[in-house]
Parts: C-alpha cells; structure tokens; sequence
C-alpha cells in the first residue's frame, strides 16, 4: 500500500527559535514571581482522542452485514471518540427509494461510537438518473434533511450534540451543515458534493446550487468566528466531493466579453475560496478530509496544495484525501493531541480477520412498490444577506468527556502519515 507522510509543520505548531539571553532572563523572572504568586500558568493539557472516517462503504444490499461489522470493529476502540460517514449510503446505480434510506440509516444507527453523516454525490445529486430511479435531486435531499438530519444530535447509540446550520434563521433548510467541538478543535461538516458540486449547466437561475454557495460560505464564516472565540487551537472540515484543491481560478472582471472561450465551470470555486478566508482569518491548522475519486494510492494522501487567488501557497490549510483499498474492511483512524508536534497522525486500519459478520439487525424491507408518503413541506428560504455578517455565536452544548484511551481495537496499521 502507498501512504504518503507529511511531516510539514502546521502553525501555531511549529518550533520557534530563541529571541536571546535577555529575553529568558525576562521569561525566568516572571516565571519565578508567578511561582511566588502561586498562579497557574500551565493550561490543562489537551486531549488525546481518535476519531474514524469512512465513507461509500454501501454500494449494495450485500454491503450492509459488511458495513455493520465495520462499525463494530471501529467501536471496539475506546480512543474513537465519533465517526464520520463522508458520503454515499448507496451506488449511483441504486433507486433512490424512501425504503432504501430508511435501511442505511437504520444501520448506521447501530454504530457504537457517535456518527456524523455527511450527504454525497450518489445520495442525493445523481438521484435523477434512469439507474437512480429518475428522481428530482432536490426533492431527494429535503428527503434527507427530514429523516437522516431531523434530530438535533448525531445518529449513534452515544450521541452528540450537533450544532445545525438550520438554526440560524435565514438558512433553515440546510440542516446537513453541521458543527461540534471535541476537546480544541471545531469540527465542521458540509454539503459538497462530487463530481462538480452540483453545478448545472442549464440556461436560467442555478438556484439550489447558488443558495448552497451562499449557507456553505456562510457556516464556514461562522465556524471561524466561533473557534477563535472559543480559542480553538484547530478546524477540522468534512466534505464529500473531492474539490481538486490544485486548480485556483483567480476572478475575472471581464469575463462576460470571452464568448467563445467558455470553459468548464469550477463548481467547487467558491468553496476553495471560503476555504482559503477561513485559513486567513483563523490562522491556525486548519484540516479538509474529503473522499478522493483517484484511487491511484491506497489508503490515504496528505498535501498541503490550496492556493489563494495571488497563486500563494496556503501553508497553514492541509488536506486528507482517502481511499481505502478495501472500504468495507478498512477505516482511516485520525489520533489528535494537540499538544504534540504533528498534532494529527493518520492510519489505516484493519477489521480482524477473525471477526465474525454480526446478525442482521431489524431493518426495513425494500419495498419498491411501496408509495412514499408525502414529506411535510419545507419552510420558505427568506432572501440572503451576505455571507460576512455574522449573528452572535449559537450556544454550543457541553461536549462529552474524552473516552479512556486503553483497550485500543485489534486491527492492524497498514498506512501511517502525520501532518
């Protein structure tokens, strides 16, 4: 197995050289006087916590024993704080019935740990396929936005609270947009999905696709104001698409007067742009872990390659494409402790071989013949100020203690890499 191991040093982690003598003399006088005081000046050290991310595991009925016993395997390890699924409870050539999501979903339900679903590509936008079953993509994810993100916490049998994106009022359709804080770091989850973000290519208004622009731009303008007044030391986002970080487009003033020049739109441009605000405006590690459509490696790459409108290099956002070679028997497990120099180190890890397939839980049956019901309408989306003004910071609920870190599970490092 490739695995790529990127040793870079991520702000504000890096070491810092020695400002001189006189300088320490200082640091040791107050230092002493402090002693003499009896102040506390060593904060409480970080946590140390895991979290697993695994994502397409589903592409047909015969993948759901597989794909419980794979949450089985990851909740046998007490460091996993939560997982997340990134995208695609089903193949694109799967119907997207009711029936069908109602049984991952149920699924997904058994998972030990905390888990956090991120919508992809095959669960919502190539829904209008003949193989899907010819559905409105739209209506398929309000689908989604009433079952598999009703509740206000995640699916799991030890949920956690989530921040919804929903309860800001101007965006409240978009409950898939999520946010929680374990330890440090402010993990954020978006609605992005491959291959183009949904960008439509059709004369008129690209509507679902400009709103999403504007609540995606919005939460990550948020989820940075919230870290820096939480003094957050790290942002984690989550995404499903894999939004080809190295292509930049700087914006053109003129660009109506190329008529015949036309090239294919970057549906992921406005979103590598608010990426690159939050890093400037956050100033700290910032992470992005998506799925990556070339599974020319195996396992799991990291790279730093965004860059911002001037062609810069953005030195403090990294990014985490994975690739299991085998998704229903393999997890990238993400260990973090912030304290330590890489704060984050990335494995890939094995079910044992020896672990039974559970029994099959009670999920319900596939019934293509069933009628829908009809889903409650979904409440009217108010015009959209601009995405920089930020209402006060929602309240975030207390987060749940950091799991022991003994009785790690039996699976085996394949990859390893730091960042």
């Amino acid at each position: 197995m490739r695995r790529t191991d990127t040793r870079a040093c991520l702000a504000p982690f890096c070491p810092r050289r020695s400002r001189g003598a006189g300088r320490a003399a200082v640091l040791a006088v107050a230092l002493l006087l402090a002693m003499q005081a009896g102040i506390a000046l060593a904060k409480d050290p970080a946590p140390h916590y895991a979290f697993a991310v695994i994502g397409g595991t589903l592409q047909s009925s015969a993948d759901e024993a597989l794909t419980q016993r794979l949450l089985e395997a990851i909740g046998r390890d007490s460091d996993v704080s939560f997982i997340v699924y990134d995208g695609n409870l089903k193949s694109g050539k799967e119907a997207c019935r009711d029936s069908l999501f109602e049984t991952r979903h149920t699924l997904l339900e058994t998972s030990k740990p905390a888990l956090v679903f991120i919508p992809g590509q095959h669960d919502w936008t190539d829904c209008g396929t003949a193989d899907a079953g010819s559905y409105d993509p739209v209506e398929r994810l309000d689908l989604l936005r009433q079952t598999l993100f009703a509740d206000a916490s995640s699916m799991g049998q030890n949920p956690i609270p989530l921040a919804r994106e929903s309860e800001v009022s101007r965006f409240r359709p978009y409950r898939e947009n999520v946010r929680w804080l374990v330890g440090d770091t402010v993990f954020v989850g978006l609605n992005v999905p491959g291959p183009n973000n949904h960008f439509l290519y059709a004369g008129g208004r690209n509507g679902e696709f400009e709103d999403r622009v504007i609540a995606n731009a919005f939460w990550l303008d948020h989820a940075a104001e919230y870290a820096k007044r939480r003094g957050a030391r790290a942002i984690v986002v989550l995404v499903q698409g894999d939004f080809d970080p190295e292509r930049y487009e700087r914006p053109e003033r003129f660009a109506w007067l190329r008529f015949g020049h036309r090239s294919k739109r970057d549906g992921f441009m406005e979103f590598k742009r608010s990426l690159v605000k939050l890093a400037d405006t956050f100033r700290g590690p910032v992470v992005v872990i998506h799925q990556d459509d070339d599974r020319s490696h195996t396992g799991f790459m990291i790279d730093q390659p965004l860059r911002n409108d001037k062609g810069d290099l953005v030195t403090n956002l990294t990014r985490i494409a994975f690739a299991p070679r085998s998704p229903q028997n393999q997890w990238v497990q993400i260990d973090v402790e912030l304290d330590k120099r890489p704060p984050f180190r990335v494995t890939v890890r094995d079910v044992p071989k020896n672990m039974p397939l559970p029994a099959a839980p009670t999920l319900p049956s596939h019934n293509e013949n069933a009628t829908p019901p009809m889903p409650p309408s979904m409440p009217a989306v108010p015009d959209f100020a601009p995405a920089s003004e930020l209402p006060p910071i929602l309240p975030e609920p207390t987060p749940s203690p950091s799991p022991d870190s003994s009785n790690r599970a039996g699976g085996t490092n394949k990859g390893n890499g730091t960042m």
